[in-house]
Parts: C-alpha cells; structure tokens; sequence
C-alpha cells in the first residue's frame, strides 16, 4: 500500500532569462517569487502559493516551454508501477524522481512527497 497526490505544476520555459519568466507568471498568477540558492536558483523559482496547496516552479528548460504536472508519493517505485498499469511510461529518471508520459502524450514528474499536508489528502492504493 502507498500514497500519492497531486503536488503542484512546473512551468517549462526555453528562455535565458529565468528570473524575467518567473516574473511574468509571477504577475500573472498573483504568486510572490522565492529564489533557491546556488545552482538549483540558475534554474528553478518558486512560486509562493498563498494557499500551501500547490507546489509550483518555473524552469528553465532546453525543450519547447510547457507546462507539466508532479504527482507526489511516499513511495516512488510503486507508483510508477502503479501508472504504467494505467499505460504510461518511465521515459527517464533524474536526480530522485521520474519522468513519465501518459499515453496521450503529456509529460509528468513522480517525485518524492513533499507537502504538509499529504498524509491528510493523498489518495492511499493498494499493490
């Protein structure tokens, strides 16, 4: 038996200028921004979700700009198997998490689970 819930959006963007990016949706979304440190802050900001509902990062990618989403476990190796059983498929993994695709072609992220709040809202399946 394992957990997993949705845990927020990452915003994709083939841009140079991470920090302009970030600033747009920023704007746009109404989210204050917060920087990360060192290496991770070249290309990753958070967004500051007012709600602490939601994890979302603008990034900076070499890939055409989308938007994708993370789904969030306690454990990541029954997830995925718990997602290819629904049809996708690991297309690689990086650093602690997976990338998937589902069989209608989106790309997502498996990562490890983060929130205050997953005990209370993730969705609990069985092997």
């Amino acid at each position: 038996m394992h957990k997993s819930k949705l845990a927020g959006f990452i915003i994709d963007c083939q841009t140079t200028d991470l920090k302009g990016a970030a600033g747009f949706w920023s704007g746009a979304l109404g989210m204050p921004l917060q920087e990360f440190p060192g290496e991770e802050g070249q290309k990753y900001i958070k967004l500051e979700d007012k709600t602490g509902e939601l994890h979302i990062e603008v990034q900076s990618v070499g890939h055409a700009s989308r938007v994708h989403l993370d789904i969030e476990t306690d454990d990541i190796k029954a997830e995925i198997r718990r997602l290819e059983a629904l049809g996708a498929v690991v297309v690689g993994h990086i650093q602690s998490w997976c990338v998937m695709q589902a069989p209608t072609g989106q790309r997502f992220c498996v990562v490890r689970k983060a929130s205050n709040n997953f005990e209370q809202r993730a969705n609990t399946w069985q092997a």
